[in-house]
């Protein structure tokens, strides 16, 4: 549904041009200075823009965008009316509009911006404001009002309302005062969780013993907010941990650190069970906790945080601002690229891989991170480029892994020497077989042979138990192929 405001504007040219001049929101202007695009994938439609070529965009049909032609991208209302407010009674020519002020100094402020502006373009302001209120239907609320309102868009870009080059896939830059701290929100639950443990509250232990999540989200929490009177609970969580012993290790371990720190001799056959051995008396314990002091959190320990709390969204926002500001840095790309795939962001995650690729100088890592690429490539549904990348895989390896091995970038090497007796072997040939099916699926039909040639190619020379383990989706990819060939 439209705007009723936008779409008054539209149809009323009048108002337009009063929009337009001297408020600055021009109907006319609505083509960006780049193609871009919501990280959020929500819908995104240019409605105006300003005589600086930054465009204001509906954002899900109903939030409004403000995108400079510079690369900064802020959230400014909730609506189209109450951004055409905001400009209107809040116009950008005056200076000195900040949260401390009241509406008395707000309104000082604005009426010295406004005289300046009679005297330089706009003689007539006062009638052209008047005017366009009133066709628009405007509200006039204390300017207060409307300030703190504006201030709370801006706070609220992200994560919903990040602003993506859609070429590169960068994100639009956001001042750091309306920018999220993931730290912060991820432990919002764990904080509030600590205080009720602290304060002995009916059921705040076993619901926090109960909830994995809640509970590590707890322990972030005393990692950050060290109590003497937490040993206790710190105790109870350990044992939860340790009981669990699941898939995840890291909270026992934060767990453990926080016990061992005390050096309690009581607590040493805990710790030495939590800390598989690591810990056997309460001097070990103390200087075992130490040595974890020097590793604490990251900002991937809270992206990971986020993602186990449902908050795919802020922590999609954290990993994109990461890579963007990540330079050559094979490990860290390689962290990135996977955790970006691991939220499903495979987009970013083949930003980050085609970086990584490109730092490899071993024919070993150019075909492990080449068959990672092709990998999320298939998994964002760009097959073409998945068969390049494991074009590029195979490249490293020789053809068909035969003779030429590792004979890319950086000459033959002993790297890739026997890579169709390890993994590597096992993974290539995975890759190929899942992009036959990806292709079948797709109906490509010549991709599939193609690669399916390829596949077979690699599963002749990889060792017989990695084929082995392959001999099902092997299968199924030959039926996929065999059932094209019949059509």
């Amino acid at each position: 549904m439209t705007d009723p405001v936008l779409e008054l504007l539209r149809s009323r040219p009048d108002l337009a041009e009063i929009a337009a001049f001297p408020f600055d929101f021009d109907v006319e202007r609505t083509r960006h200075v780049e193609e871009v695009s919501l990280a959020s994938g929500a819908a995104l439609e240019p409605i105006a823009g300003d005589d600086s070529g930054g465009t204001y965009f509906l954002c899900g049909g109903t939030s409004v965008l403000y995108a400079s032609s510079e690369g900064d991208a802020v959230l400014i209302a909730d609506s189209v009316s109450e951004a055409l407010e905001m400009l209107v009674r809040l116009p950008g020519w005056c200076e000195g509009l900040t949260a401390g002020l009241d509406e008395e100094g707000l309104r000082a402020a604005v009426a010295a911006g406004d005289a300046a502006a009679r005297e330089e373009f706009a003689p007539e302001l006062d009638a052209q404001r008047a005017a366009l209120l009133a066709g628009l239907g405007l509200p006039e609320r204390p300017l207060t009002e409307l300030f703190a309102l504006s201030e709370s868009a801006a706070r609220r870009t992200e994560p919903d309302h990040l602003l993506l080059n859609a070429a590169e896939l960068c994100a639009y830059r956001l001042d750091e005062a309306y920018r999220m701290c993931l730290r912060d929100v991820v432990l919002g639950p764990g904080r509030a969780a600590l205080v009720r443990l602290r304060r002995g509250e009916a059921g705040a232990r076993e619901e926090a013993e109960a909830d994995p999540v809640l509970r590590a989200g707890v322990l972030r929490a005393a990692w950050e907010d060290r109590d003497e009177g937490d040993l206790p609970l710190l105790r109870a969580l350990l044992a939860r941990e340790d009981a669990a012993r699941g898939a995840r290790h890291e909270e026992r371990l934060v767990a453990a650190a926080l016990v061992a720190a005390y050096g309690r001799d009581e607590d040493v056959p805990l710790l030495r069970s939590a800390t598989s051995g690591r810990v056997t008396d309460a001097g070990s314990a103390v200087e075992w906790a130490r040595g974890r002091e020097e590793h604490g959190p990251d900002a991937f320990t809270w992206v990971e945080l986020a993602r186990r709390q449902g908050l795919v969204g802020h922590a999609r926002v954290e990993l994109i601002r990461l890579l963007d500001d990540t330079g050559p840095d094979a490990e860290r790309l390689r962290a990135l690229s996977r955790a970006l795939e691991g939220i499903g962001e495979y987009a970013q995650a083949a930003r980050a891989q085609v970086n990584l690729l490109s730092l490899q100088d071993t024919a070993h890592g150019r075909a492990v991170e080449a068959y990672a690429l092709a990998r999320v490539e298939r998994l964002r549904g760009e097959l073409g480029f998945a068969a390049g990348a494991l074009e590029r895989a195979r490249q490293a390896v020789g053809p068909a892994g035969g003779e030429g091995a590792g004979r890319g970038r950086g000459g033959p090497d002993e790297s890739v020497a026997q890579w169709h007796r390890r993994g590597l072997g096992r993974h290539l040939a995975e890759q190929h077989l899942e992009l036959v099916l990806a292709a079948v699926e797709s109906g490509e039909a010549e991709l599939a042979r193609t690669t399916m040639r390829h596949a077979e190619a690699v599963l002749e020379r990889i060792a017989a138990k990695g084929a082995g383990t392959l001999a099902p989706l092997s299968s199924r990819a030959r039926w996929a192929v065999a059932g094209l060939r019949g059509a």
